[in-house]
């Protein structure tokens, strides 16, 4: 029997893929058929069978364009992208905290990578009449935290923008561009922030995950989404199930976003 979601044959750039969504991601997309390469800016320790690595600075244009060497050196070209990178090293204090190079340091990881590395391959997607690309935005587009993740909103913020009009100018040539729009992910680091919260308030990492969870706004649905939901997501969406698809953003954020 032919599995619901198949990527067989498929060439699959993941950035930032190993850990958290993006090693989820790439897990799927290997358990799904595709051939995988994924980023980060040093090697891990270990990496899933039949995954190709680079490694790679995106925020630099020099990174970028090491990483979109590779892909057509490595995979001959590229069938999806999917840009996992992002975050924020932002300091607490609101809008007059943030200078000019806590700004540049947002977009350069946030919006930038997606630019370029886009630049570099979506051409070649275009050339062979198809792909897909897949820009992992964040729902702080529209619900951020003005505390600290305001360079952080506004940088997510630009790359769903940058996103609807790729898609338009593209999907006429048989390229789907999608976005794929998180709430509170349970990562590693979210567990590591919500022990440290807890601990802070003299509790433990469920008292640090209530925390977090209201300063959102509260999550309906009563929890974070795992990593592996997030793939699960973003797998279909790059899969040919999906093919009608371009130009939308889907938000999976556990109900997060109290506006329709």
């Amino acid at each position: 029997m032919i599995p619901f979601v198949t990527l067989e044959g498929q060439r699959a750039l993941v950035t930032s893929g190993t850990r958290g969504a993006g090693a989820a991601t790439v897990r799927l997309f290997r358990e799904l058929g595709a051939e995988v390469l994924t980023s980060a800016r040093s090697r891990p320790d270990t990496l899933d069978e039949g995954v190709s690595f680079v490694a790679a600075d995106l925020t630099s244009g020099e990174g970028c364009e090491a990483l979109a060497a590779a892909v057509r050196e490595r995979l001959g070209g590229v069938d999806i992208v999917v840009h996992m990178l992002g975050g924020s090293s932002a300091p607490a204090g609101g809008f007059a905290a943030l200078g000019d190079a806590e700004w540049r340091r947002e977009l350069d990881l946030n919006l930038m990578p997606a630019v370029r590395l886009d630049r570099a391959l979506v051409p070649g997607m275009v050339a062979q009449g198809g792909g897909v690309v897949v820009h992992v935005t964040s729902i702080q587009r529209t619900l951020p935290l003005p505390d600290a993740t305001t360079a952080y909103a506004a940088a997510k913020a630009a790359l769903s923008t940058y996103s609807k009009a790729l898609s338009k100018e593209v999907s006429p040539k048989g390229v789907r561009v999608v976005r794929v729009s998180p709430g509170w992910i349970e990562t590693e680091a979210a567990v590591s922030l919500a022990e440290r919260l807890g601990a802070e308030a003299g509790g433990d990492a469920e008292a640090g995950k209530r925390l977090i969870m209201a300063a959102l706004g509260g999550i309906p649905l009563g929890r974070p989404s795992t990593p592996e939901e997030i793939a699960s997501l973003v797998a279909f969406l790059a899969s040919h199930r999906a093919g009608s698809i371009t130009g939308a953003e889907f938000v999976i954020d556990g109900g997060t976003i109290p506006t329709v």
